[in-house]
């Protein structure tokens, strides 16, 4: 989402541009060129975002970052989620990414375009060794690995799927493209005026866990 790459653009100095047709931002890191996009939220946005690039735009490795919620109400917020596997919930298939220098990497990601709040499909998720939920990684892994392009994940906590802090209503306060639906905020708002503490420590937790994110990649991106 936007809100995910904005931190990462401000840290490199990174400047929007076209090329071959992708909207990207670019720059340097270390002595490396880096480039980076906004894909969307969902598995069908994150393929074909991810595709676009990489069939646009010479790739050598692919960092994926952003935000995830946790499966559980003990893990903090801004922690950083390094799963040994990422898997497409509607099909299960499963994608290992590439560790970066000493990283120790443990448990599942589950990427699926649903928003789970059932807890007793999440007690299961968590005995299964689930650590997070998201919605585009294992999409981009898919297509990485498609393309014999290595990847790796980052990404952090920002919201819990267990304490009902996300719900349907606040889900769909954003678009598909990661934009924020402004038309729905308002609706939102009105019908629940009493929840604006609430959305302002959301808002709060979300950009702890993006610049957390946005570090990590940046750390990851120095070790290639």
């Amino acid at each position: 989402m936007p809100m995910e790459l904005k931190p990462l653009v401000k840290k490199l100095g990174l400047q929007k541009e076209q090329r071959n047709g992708v909207t990207l931002y670019s720059g340097t890191l270390g002595d490396g060129p880096v480039v980076a996009i906004v894909t969307g939220m969902g598995t069908e946005f994150a393929t074909a975002g991810a595709e676009h690039l990489l069939d646009k735009v010479a790739v050598r490795h692919v960092i994926v970052f952003g935000i995830t919620g946790a499966v559980d109400n003990e893990t903090p917020i801004g922690t950083l989620v390094l799963p040994e596997v990422v898997f497409l919930a509607s099909s299960g298939a499963e994608y290992r990414p590439a560790p970066i220098g000493d990283e120790t990497h443990k448990g599942k990601m589950r990427t699926g375009d649903d928003l789970l709040t059932d807890l007793e499909v999440i007690s299961r998720l968590r005995d299964e060794g689930v650590v997070s939920l998201d919605m585009e990684t294992a999409s981009i892994a898919q297509v990485c690995e498609s393309r014999g392009v290595s990847w790796s994940v980052y990404r952090v906590i920002s919201d819990r799927a267990t304490d009902g802090t996300i719900d349907d209503e606040v889900f769909h306060l954003s678009n598909q493209d990661g934009t924020m639906n402004a038309g729905a905020v308002a609706r939102y708002f009105l019908k629940h005026p009493d929840r604006v503490p609430h959305m302002v420590r959301l808002a709060r937790d979300a950009k702890t866990a993006t610049n957390g994110a946005a570090e990590a990649a940046i750390r990851a991106g120095s070790a290639l």
